[in-house]
């Protein structure tokens, strides 16, 4: 297995490994290249529905395809369908179902038809945008609470295409979409480096902060994840596998192919609860008597 990193912090290209026949010690090697590099791609695989189930298997815990949508069909609750003949878009910066108390640790999205151009896919690295920051707005977003809120995106689903039950997340039925709160910065269970944890898909607003301070700091944060530094795009070909770590990535596809047809099948990993940073406790100091 040979790794060709893209840049110097994020993203790398996987040679020399067949995903569907890949050896145990291929797998422990993948997945930490995927919490080093955070987004792995891999040209060349003859994976299907079932290669691809069993391939995440083998590198966790396996979700319902997602909380909202239904399986791809009924041999495969697992795997999402991203059609675009069925508005199955995602041309919003994003991280997956960040609108769940339990997100996902990462996914692993293979090309299945493809436009004759176009439909690009691109991700940010919320790590490096953080530590990119400066110090007082670091400390900022330190303290800060996000809401994260799936109904604008999948209530309408929810409730008229799945009639009001959706699929078994974290042990129940998901029947509505309750907003919840993430901190806006997030602490890697694995490394412990810490990176921006709001995405305007999912998050609605700051917690405890006016709408406007709300909408402001929101639009510095975005602006600044989605800087062309901290991006990398993926041009799509059929056999084509990415893996990404949603901890720390957002992620964008391209709806630039007209009404040509664009379908691809998604997994992803159960995750954990995304914590903060410790608070800083700040000393009391008594007067000497």
């Amino acid at each position: 297995m040979k790794l060709d990193p893209l840049g110097p912090h994020f993203g790398a290209e996987v040679a020399g490994v067949d995903l569907g026949r890949a050896p145990d010690q291929s797998i422990v090697d993948i997945r930490a290249a995927l919490v080093e590099h955070k987004v792995l791609f891999f040209r060349d695989q003859r994976l299907d529905d079932d290669g691809q189930v069993r391939l995440g298997r083998r590198l966790g815990e396996l979700t319902a395809s997602h909380p909202v949508v239904g399986g791809v069909d009924e041999a495969h609750p697992e795997v999402y369908a991203l059609d675009s003949a069925d508005n199955g878009f995602a041309d919003v910066w994003h991280t997956d179902v960040t609108f769940m108390r339990r997100p996902p640790l990462g996914s692993i999205l293979r090309a299945v038809v493809l436009p004759p151009a176009g439909g690009d896919t691109s991700w940010a690295d919320s790590q490096l945008a953080y530590e990119s920051l400066s110090e007082p707005v670091r400390r900022l977003a330190d303290e800060l609470t996000a809401v994260h809120d799936g109904n604008r995106e999948f209530g309408y689903y929810l409730a008229q295409r799945r009639s009001g039950k959706g699929s078994v997340w974290d042990g129940e039925v998901v029947t509505r979409l309750d907003p919840v709160e993430h901190p806006v910065v997030r602490v890697h269970p694995e490394t412990g480096r810490r990176g921006l944890f709001v995405n305007p898909g999912f998050t609605s607003h700051i917690v405890g902060v006016s709408e406007a301070e709300s909408r402001g700091i929101l639009d510095l944060l975005y602006a600044h994840l989605t800087k062309p530094e901290h991006i990398v795009r993926h041009r799509w070909r059929l056999g084509d596998v990415a893996m990404w770590d949603n901890r720390s990535t957002a992620h964008y596809a391209n709806r630039d192919y007209g009404t040509a047809h664009r379908v691809m099948h998604r997994i992803t990993l159960r995750g954990d609860v995304p914590a903060g940073p410790s608070p800083v406790v700040t000393p009391v100091v008594t007067a000497a008597r």
